[in-house]
């Protein structure tokens, strides 16, 4: 062990010559991590020197990378993993963590920021897509009983509207659906209202009108009255007078105004031009209330928006909380707090050997650093077996 006995003059020497006194290795350390920084400045620092994030969105699909720097980095290559899990070559069966050969073959000179640039390049030029799994929260072990699962679609939670049928079959306009033809005169055009998510996955509506109906070739419900095939009144009228109304129009018209069957079309017409009318009137009266309830949809809406990105946050707050308290998080931070302990104890040691401490000091300082040391490193080891006895179990 390096504290039972003094540095020699190569060590003295460059340690006296690091800067701050880190070693060749921190060194190294921190110049990749400065390099992560300077190439994403989105990026967030979960834990100082040992967990970062950074998130990136493709194709209306937002990803966090998170990178874990092991203890022995740059000795041992990053970790790097995704959230939600994707499908894409670069990734693991499970869509989890990052198998590109740059990080596999990654060496303490590498460059760790154009590594995670590199890896953004590849998922924009080729877009990944959600693994068929990221529909669930991943909890820690396994998923509590009576967790729904979340689903990857705009609204979570709520259900998608079914989908429309293909063959249904509409009937032709009765009379009461050319009523926005017909009342052009009394009420103006409007701009169409734009489509609002929710709004426009609505299912048709089912069409109510009778279609056993007979409906004749004008496409309306009115029925032409019958024409006789003779007409009484012009069989008291001579050959003359006969070639006569055939000659004259006004005498033709004014003796086809006469008929009962244009009569009966003449009334119709002016009843379906008042029914109208009086429809047209109703539906205008009824424009105030609609379009409060069209207010009031809009507005419900919105909530549901706000609502919706309120959730969103605070579901990636608690993935975020749950992979910080994650075992293999906890293992981690446990190395880093032993090789720190155990540092904090070399130098105590050091000091000792050169004089600059007294032996009561010495050793209070030195057994209080050498405790901690060792405890954390027993925790470490005891979740370590944890972690191996969850998969030895999850695998069998």
């Amino acid at each position: 062990m390096s504290w039972l006995f003094p540095l020699t003059k190569s060590a003295s020497s460059s340690a006296a010559g690091s800067p701050g006194g880190l070693t060749s290795l921190q060194q190294q350390k921190q110049r990749l991590i400065e390099s992560l920084r300077s190439s994403h400045s989105s990026i967030a620092e979960i834990q100082k020197d040992v967990e970062y994030r950074l998130p990136f969105s493709v194709n209306n699909l937002t990803i966090n990378i998170n990178i874990l720097l092991p203890p022995q980095f740059p000795q041992e290559k990053p970790v790097i993993s995704v959230y939600p899990p994707i499908r894409h070559h670069l990734m693991d069966k499970q869509g989890v963590y990052v198998t590109s050969p740059l990080v596999n073959n990654f060496t303490m000179h590498s460059d760790l920021g154009k590594i995670i640039q590199s890896l953004l390049d590849e998922f924009w030029k080729n877009p990944p897509v959600l693994a068929p799994t990221s529909t669930a929260f991943p909890y820690l072990y396994s998923n509590p009983g009576g967790m729904p699962s979340y689903a990857s679609q705009g609204f979570p939670f709520l259900p998608p509207f079914p989908p429309q049928e293909a063959n249904r079959t509409v009937s032709s306009l009765s009379v009461t659906d050319t009523v926005s033809s017909s009342t052009t005169n009394y009420t103006t055009a409007k701009p169409a209202a734009p489509s609002f998510g929710i709004l426009s996955n609505l299912p048709l509506p089912v069409p109510t009108a009778d279609t056993s109906v007979q409906i004749s070739q004008n496409g309306f419900g009115y029925r032409m009255p019958d024409v006789p095939d003779e007409f009484p009144e012009l069989s008291e009228l001579s050959v003359s007078q006969l070639t006569n109304m055939n000659e004259q129009e006004e005498i033709l018209l004014e003796q086809f105004l006469t008929l009962p069957q244009l009569k009966q079309i003449i009334t119709d017409k002016d009843d379906l031009v008042k029914s109208i009318e009086e429809l047209a009137r109703k539906n205008l009266l009824l424009e105030p209330s609609l379009e409060a309830k069209r207010q009031t949809v809009l507005e419900k809406y919105e909530l549901l928006t706000q609502m919706k990105s309120t959730f969103e946050k605070k579901m990636q707050r608690q993935h975020e909380l749950s992979e910080s308290c994650s075992a293999s998080a906890l293992q981690a931070r446990l190395k880093v707090a032993a090789h720190e302990a155990e540092e904090e104890s070399d130098n105590v040691a050091e000091d000792f050997l050169e004089g600059k401490t007294e032996i009561d000091d010495f050793l209070s300082n030195f057994m209080e650093k050498r405790t901690i040391c060792h405890c954390r490193r027993a925790k470490e080891e005891k979740l370590q077996q944890v972690i191996a006895m969850h998969s030895q179990f999850h695998a069998s």
